[in-house]
């Protein structure tokens, strides 16, 4: 039985995916869709596209503690209001790759209409010891689980990735096709929004969470949702976002490729040393204020030579969970999306 609202929300956001591909540079003026987003004209200049979430976090470390300038290189980040928006400027070749936290699920569609877009250079492993996401609620709801949502107003993220997780989720506490009704809004909205009652529930990622709960705005109703209730297994890691690079850059720029690609592992590893220093950084990427970005959570960070063994099992099984959810038309080999040194 099929939620037909829902399924033609995620549909049109698939269809709208599909076509990108057919896209020329000059056909969308990706400024148009981001407002003050200037490219410089030089191609000396490595342009990485980020989601602004604590996922993204190497990027911020990279730029911000000169690591990428160390290493030669002219890094800027592009921020964007969606994981789709920042596949379509890769796809569209505006940027020359993406940060953490871009959403695997958008990747691998991308991979499915331009086939060859892109290596994975790192991904960012979550549960509920790794905290990424997250459901959320009004500091003075009544709801003590998720199953006590039903027939109330639920909100997630922007783009297909988050309203599919969502549904399943939702699927797994119980509530039936007719019940999984979800309104997407950017990230930046949902503490707003539950404070003031215009939604019940919001299944997100951090810095909300840590956000609404510093502020006494909201609470934290479940974390580690996506490897309890999607993968089967609340210690699993949950591969939903990762870094990567353009084929074409890294063939065309082999060098520049490698050596950005050691930088960024180098932040990787700023990370997992000094998680507190890392966390300042967070400031002025995302929504989280100075002074309480030392309470937000991290997720794992792991490079491309690690993708491997378990973590590659446990990566191949969320990308599988999209193909018998028909929302990839075909099936997606992670192994064969993964950089190779």
């Amino acid at each position: 039985m099929k939620n037909n609202k829902s399924d033609e929300c995620v549909d049109r956001q698939r269809r709208q995916l599909m076509k990108w591909s057919a896209l020329s540079a000059g056909a969308i003026a990706l400024s148009s869709l981001i407002p003050g987003m200037a490219l410089a004209a030089g191609e000396e200049e490595i342009r990485i596209g980020y989601w602004p979430i604590v996922g993204g976090l190497p990027l911020y470390v990279g730029v911000e503690r000169g690591f990428f300038k160390e290493a030669g290189l002219n890094v800027r980040a592009v921020k964007f209001a969606s994981p789709q928006q920042i596949v379509e400027g890769m796809i569209t070749g505006r940027i020359h790759g993406c940060a953490n936290g871009t959403a695997t699920g958008a990747l691998g569609l991308g991979a499915i209409t331009s086939p060859g877009l892109f290596k994975i250079i790192c991904s960012n492993p979550s549960n509920h010891n790794m905290v990424l996401d997250e459901f959320l609620v009004p500091l003075n709801s009544q709801v003590k689980s998720i199953a006590e949502l039903k027939g109330k107003r639920i909100a997630c993220g922007p783009g297909i990735q988050n309203v599919v997780m969502t549904k399943i989720i939702l699927e797994k506490n119980g509530f039936s096709a007719d019940e999984l009704r979800v309104t997407e809004l950017p990230v930046g909205q949902h503490v707003a929004a539950l404070a003031a009652g215009q939604i019940d529930g919001v299944y997100t990622l951090e810095p909300t969470g840590t956000v609404g709960r510093l502020k006494g705005l909201a609470r934290t109703l479940e974390i580690g949702v996506i490897s309890r209730y999607v993968l089967g297994n609340a210690d699993a890691p949950w591969f939903g976002g990762a870094a990567a690079l353009n084929s074409q850059f890294i063939a065309s720029r082999a060098q520049e490729a490698r050596t950005f690609t050691q930088a960024y592992a180098r932040a990787v590893q700023f990370i997992q040393q000094q998680p507190d220093a890392a966390r300042e950084h967070i400031t002025g990427y995302t929504s989280i204020e100075a002074s309480l970005s030392k309470e937000v959570p991290l997720p794992g960070f792991v490079m491309y030579d690690e993708l491997k063994g378990d973590n590659l099992v446990w990566f191949q099984k969320f990308y599988d969970v999209f193909t018998e959810r028909k929302i990839f038309r075909q099936p997606v080999d992670v192994g064969s999306l993964i950089y190779q040194a």
